[in-house]
């Protein structure tokens, strides 16, 4: 295949892209491709590249390489048409992803387009995770002792608590707390829910927990996590861990009596 047959496919698939994204009007991201899309030189997040369409991929990679550009510019760059990158960068510009300003020309002529990513496409790239925290974890165990890394979760939970204002949960019912939390571990990254049905106790479900590969590795930390869930309502808590299905993570399920 030549260089000519390669941009004309990137272009085809670009407009393509374009005519799909207009008439779903699915602006969102992540927004569902019909095929999982490899990119010899990704740099999303696996997840993302093969979720976010490919015309979107490809320009979110090109203004990430680059710092921003200019329509113009990033067409000539992906080899697609002017009103198709546009028509892209015009919807992650509206799904928050890009943000959108006017250049003055060099010589006569309107201001010109450009783009470059917004703060909220930084989680579309690879972060330090999971494996990054639980190497430190490690270091820290092997510079300081075997105690060290659970003394560092147990002053996170604690942290934990006191970004929630404890004091002021004392005013609150039991159902208010539990909205209260289970809405601040959603803003952690973790998936809650609450369920407060007339004459049965107050649970807390969580389908998800960011730390739950920190939990296999340093199981005290469970019993910290619980212990903050107490303070935090002033009473007993009954945790219950119940096996996903399949590859899903467990379902826990904070009972308070």
């Amino acid at each position: 295949m030549t260089a000519n047959d390669t941009r004309g496919k990137q272009r085809s698939e670009f407009c393509h892209g374009a005519m799909g994204s207009l008439s779903k009007r699915n602006y969102g991201l992540p927004a569902v491709a019909d095929s999982p899309i490899v990119s010899q030189s990704a740099m999303l997040l696996p997840v993302f590249k093969d979720l976010v369409k490919r015309p979107w991929r490809i320009a979110l990679e090109e203004l990430k390489r680059s710092g921003g550009m200019s329509v113009s510019e990033l067409a000539r760059k992906t080899g697609s048409s002017y009103m198709a990158v546009k028509t892209h960068c015009e919807a992650l510009t509206r799904a928050g992803y890009l943000l959108r300003t006017r250049l003055p020309r060099a010589g006569i002529g309107r201001p010109e387009i450009f783009y470059s990513l917004a703060l909220k496409a930084d989680a579309l790239f690879p972060q330090v995770g999971v494996d990054f925290t639980l190497e430190l974890l490690d270091s820290i165990r092997l510079m300081h002792g075997e105690s060290a890394p659970e003394k560092l979760l147990f002053q996170h939970f604690q942290k934990q608590l006191a970004s929630m204002d404890p004091h002021h949960a004392n005013d609150s019912s039991t159902a208010d707390k539990a909205v209260k939390l289970a809405a601040h571990r959603e803003k952690l990254g973790g998936t809650s829910r609450c369920e407060c049905d007339p004459g049965q106790p107050v649970r807390i479900v969580e389908l998800h927990n960011p730390l739950q590969r920190v939990f296999e590795h340093y199981p005290r930390a469970i019993a910290m996590e619980l212990r903050m869930f107490e303070q935090w309502f002033g009473s007993r808590v009954v945790r219950q861990e119940h096996p996903g299905v399949r590859e899903a993570p467990p379902t826990v399920v904070f009972e308070i009596p």
